[in-house]
């Protein structure tokens, strides 16, 4: 039985890399996507996400449009540089798209239909995974597990020195999902900065897969990685770091783990978003899994496996 995918994201070029990869699972089965501000506009995240699942003919996974700014109501930053103007690098969908929304409410149905074999996975703002869990706190609790892209644990960040992408840009919210959500695993930095693509792996899949998104791959990783040279002068590819949040779940010895309940600061100081655990030797270990150390050569191992044989 296929793992049902249920998607919180921002796309964006690696949570676009995240979808496209999730579509071509054979044993994964996105069930619905929420979009949500964060790398682009709400409104550009949605349009993004219809606009893959058009490429693969899958349109009747409903898009559900999130929240368009985080709770404390910062201005919100976006990040044109890294994933282009529209999200999707030079890639540009058509303006005049014509698709179906489907009402917020359309989480609570599907935490209702599939109960335990519902994954939820978030590698966006915490936002509107925070407003899921306050709106349909009894559903909720039936979701069998929830996969977190963000943190970094005693490493640098990557939009402060000290924080996240993800949690900085509301750590409200991102403590509130951390404090309740069960069954929870945290992707962070530590492991994600790491899962680096290269142009020769892209170029391998194109040249092997039949894939519907075979000629979007290489623009948008070309456009990615000229950002990311920009800003890790000689870095060899580009970390596709929500990638690794969907990898995980089909495949979880990929990375290492530790096992410590983590909390996110908040606030406008120099530590807002910052990630942290306790580690005192009075400090107790938790329930939640934070990945740290990658095996990259099963990253790409399952990556390219999946992204060319897509005929099965």
């Amino acid at each position: 039985m296929k793992k049902k995918i249920l998607f919180f994201c921002d796309p964006g070029i690696d949570d676009s890399l995240a979808i496209i990869y999730t579509l071509l699972h054979p044993n994964l089965e996105l069930v619905g996507i929420v979009t949500s501000y964060g790398n682009v506009t709400k409104e550009q995240a949605t349009a993004n996400a219809y606009y893959l699942l058009k490429l693969a003919n899958q349109e009747h996974i409903p898009i559900i449009p999130g929240a368009a700014n985080p709770v404390q109501q910062d201005p919100v930053t976006y990040y044109p540089e890294i994933h282009g103007a529209g999200g999707i690098g030079p890639i540009q969908p058509q303006s005049d798209m014509k698709y179906q929304i489907y009402p917020f409410d359309t989480i609570r149905y599907l935490f209702n239909k599939y109960g335990k074999e519902l994954i939820v996975v978030d590698t966006g703002r915490s936002t509107s995974l925070a407003i899921a869990f306050i709106l349909y706190n009894q559903e909720i609790t039936n979701v069998g597990a929830f996969y977190i892209m963000g943190g970094a644990f005693f490493v640098p960040g990557n939009v402060t020195p000290l924080a996240e992408a993800n949690f900085y840009g509301d750590p409200t919210s991102s403590n509130y999902v951390l404090k309740y959500a069960h069954n929870l695993t945290i992707v962070p930095l530590n492991a994600t900065q790491d899962a680096i693509l290269t142009e020769q792996i892209i170029q391998h899949v194109i040249q092997q897969t039949t894939s519907p998104f075979r000629d979007l791959l290489k623009p948008i990783f070309l456009y990615y990685y000229k950002a990311y040279q920009k800003l890790i002068p000689g870095i060899h590819g580009a970390p596709i770091h929500d990638l690794l949040a969907i990898m995980l779940i089909n495949n979880p010895s990929i990375v290492n783990y530790i096992f410590y309940d983590a909390k996110v600061i908040n606030g406008a100081g120099e530590a807002k978003g910052l990630s942290y655990i306790d580690l005192r030797p009075t400090g107790q270990n938790g329930k939640t899994r934070i990945a740290t150390k990658l095996n990259y050569s099963l990253f790409i191992e399952d990556f390219i496996d999946v992204m060319v044989n897509t005929e099965r």
